[in-house]
């Protein structure tokens, strides 16, 4: 197991997930790689504005350029927290024994997950599961189950009651 792929949102288990990432990573000599991955505001303002753009009035179009102008510099501000949150981490735990890398993406968080661990060659995927109920998870999906199932290589889920 040479290359682990961990995405980190801050929540616990994402970081129980390093925590475990490490300890697996360190019996191999691993490359750990952390990402974040921001969503899209691109998406973000299509899925709130939704209904708005079929409309044609002339102020509803302007309030939405103003919003896209707002859009962008709420993604600059969450790119940068991203980044924040992987350094905090990076020298927080001790990361002894492995070699880290770190990004941030910008995307849908399930399809950057897959791709990045496609593209990268990567033998294993840690993920936290922030423990959604089944009735929670059908209305709102879960990234974590979008993974196990799309995949290219074994993801180990971390729940995120679990201390390592």
């Amino acid at each position: 197991m040479k290359r682990i792929l961990v995405p980190v949102d801050g929540s616990n288990a994402s970081v129980s997930a390093v925590k475990k990432a490490i300890e697996i990573g360190k019996n191999y000599n691993s490359l750990i790689k952390l990402i974040s991955v921001v969503k899209s505001t691109e998406k973000r303002r299509k899925e709130r504005n939704e209904n708005l753009w079929n409309a044609v009035d002339g102020s509803i179009i302007a309030d939405i350029a103003e919003s896209a102008e707002l859009e962008k510099k709420l993604e600059s501000k969450y790119t940068e927290n991203a980044e924040m949150l992987l350094s905090q981490i990076a020298a927080k735990l001790n990361f002894t024994g492995t070699r880290l890398e770190r990004e941030v993406l910008i995307g849908e968080p399930y399809e950057k997950i897959i791709e990045t661990a496609a593209n990268g060659g990567f033998d294993l995927i840690v993920m936290g599961n922030r423990g959604f109920s089944r009735f929670k998870r059908f209305f709102v999906g879960s990234v974590t189950q979008r993974v196990i199932s799309e995949a290219p290589c074994p993801v180990l889920v971390i729940r995120s009651n679990f201390e390592p």
